[in-house]
């Protein structure tokens, strides 16, 4: 416990030189720690019952950064590890996609040349064994200690296959499995390229230019940073500087007690066809520092809805205990001099988070706020908005029209989930037979009727009771849905994205339209004649 307070102790002190100029200042700090100080003493050493001050100090430190702003936060040991995981791109397993069914893990995909797929693991295999031991009823939280660990090391399964008689065993040796940022690439329409970027770990530039050189011959490209929350700043910086010349500011990060710095394009633009970057209110941090760049540069086309304004840049401080602590050290702009981060009000952290969760709820009109402070780009000098996140060129309303009450039960209770993987268990090999590749399935597949009367049913076996009206108002969507689901089970995650996007995606439409027409609806945004 004293290695504790000690440990707090360096922390607060190592901060105290460069906290400003001001004595008075600093001896505020020290008295305060000292304060902190003394009452971890006096709770220690004469609370009537022993105590356990892990939870306390933990409690602590939570308490204290619920006082500042709405991004700086705790991680517990747990916690860190899997952010990471998420971050640095890779983890040690057996390289499966599973699900829970039927009180069995089902293997839904297998990474391609992964551990699992070089020994013969199939999708919609059950694991039914691992190390000799039964895992039937096993729970979803479960499964991952099981199935991970160190690289090299042994794990042996029993598997169920459908047609095949007993328990087949494999014998896997763990390696690492990639976690990739980049969920979809492919060719949208004649020399238009798509890359769907989820977010910014180690490997995501990497990742990209992988993607790129598959794309080759393209000249214009569609960026989607839909729904993607940011992660590691230098590869959004890089990112931003693909299409940038060199030396072009990215953004500026300023902080109270770190003097400004100015991250640019180290190299020259690698791609400088057509672009259009896609965002919604879900796109935070990185995303809108690279949508950002891309935008005061007069460079790419932004399309969608604001993006969610975070633009608050965290430092990482180790707790010593694997825990660390996300404090809040410096603020994004963009190249203009915008912020990207929307308003807040220390110690008000659910009501940051309240204002968003109402515009996830379509609670937004898209209309302008007469409170956006206008800034100019830096090559046309056309006006552009701060305030707090990006405000797209062209604004696409969030269409929830489509989705009924019913729909939404489906989801929710996990029908969708449970219909695919019946559906996929009957009739993958089918599938495979008839639609060898994804452009005969993409052209002709549909489900029957009869599918989705078994939808249907098993919703009601659920507990969902059914709504004809709302099944009728929703049914093309979750016809969409359901096949791209199919679409990426058999072929690929881009696949799943081919399919769907042009379905249902408007900020993806809108995209297409403009690339087709980019003389009139391109230039004229980048290049506004006054």
């Amino acid at each position: 416990m004293k290695r504790v307070v000690f440990a707090i102790f360096l922390f607060v002190a190592s901060v105290l030189p460069f906290s400003g100029n001001a004595q008075q200042q600093d001896k505020s700090a020290v008295e305060q720690l000292q304060k902190l100080n003394r009452f971890y003493r006096i709770l220690n050493g004469m609370y009537v019952d022993s105590v356990d001050m892990k939870p306390i100090v933990e409690s602590a430190i939570k308490g204290m950064l619920a006082e500042l702003d709405p991004h700086s936060t705790y991680l517990t040991k747990e916690e860190m590890d899997a952010a990471r995981e998420s971050t640095e791109g890779e983890f040690s397993g057996i390289g499966v996609q599973y699900n829970i069914h039927n009180d069995s893990i089902m293997v839904i995909n297998t990474v391609p040349q992964g551990p699992a797929d070089r020994v013969g693991v199939l999708p919609n295999d059950r694991i039914v064994e691992i190390d000799g031991q039964s895992v039937v009823g096993i729970k979803r939280d479960d499964v991952p200690p099981k199935l991970r660990g160190p690289r090299g090391s042994v794990l042996n399964i029993g598997v169920v296959r459908k047609g095949v008689e007993g328990v087949l065993p494999f014998t896997i040796v763990r390696d690492n499995i990639p976690i990739t940022t980049i969920d979809a690439a492919y060719i949208a329409s004649e020399g238009v390229g798509y890359i769907k970027v989820n977010r910014f770990g180690r490997t995501t530039m990497q990742e990209f230019r992988e993607a790129m050189a598959k794309l080759s011959g393209i000249d214009a490209l569609i960026l989607d940073l839909a729904g993607n929350g940011g992660g590691l700043l230098n590869q959004a910086v890089e990112l931003a500087g693909y299409f940038l010349p060199q030396d072009c500011v990215i953004t500026s990060v300023e902080g109270r007690v770190m003097d400004t710095e100015l991250l640019r394009a180290k190299k020259g633009g690698e791609f400088d066809g057509r672009l259009v970057v896609i965002i919604d209110e879900n796109s935070a941090s990185g995303s809108e520092l690279v949508a950002g760049a891309l935008q005061d540069w007069d460079r790419a086309v932004i399309v969608g809805r604001d993006s969610y304004g975070k633009g608050l840049v965290q430092r990482e401080m180790p707790m010593g205990d694997g825990s660390a602590v996300r404090l809040t050290v410096a603020r994004y702009h963009t190249p203009s001099g915008r912020v990207i981060q929307r308003p807040y009000e220390k110690g008000h952290k659910e009501d940051y988070y309240k204002a968003h969760a109402a515009r996830l709820r379509g609670n937004e009109t898209g209309e302008l706020s007469d409170d956006k402070p206008e800034y100019k780009t830096l090559r046309s000098h056309r006006t552009v908005y701060g305030g707090g996140g990006i405000r797209p060129d062209v604004y696409i309303y969030d269409d929830t029209t489509r989705v009924s009450d019913y729909m939404v039960k489906l989801v929710a209770q996990g029908v969708y989930n449970e219909f695919l993987m019946e559906y996929m268990d009957c009739n993958r090999q089918q599938l495979l037979a008839k639609y060898p590749t994804f452009a005969e399935f993409n052209e002709s597949f549909d489900f029957t009727d009869e599918d989705m009367q078994r939808l249907v049913t098993m919703a009601t076996n659920k507990g969902v009771v059914y709504d004809e009206a709302g099944y009728e108002h929703s049914q093309m969507i979750m016809r969409s849905q359901l096949a791209a689901l199919v679409a990426q089970r058999l072929y690929g995650n881009s696949e799943s994205y081919q399919l769907l996007n042009p379905r249902v995606n408007n900020s993806y439409v809108k995209a297409l339209e403009i690339m087709k027409n980019w003389t009139q609806e391109g230039e004229t945004v980048l290049n506004p004649v006054e």
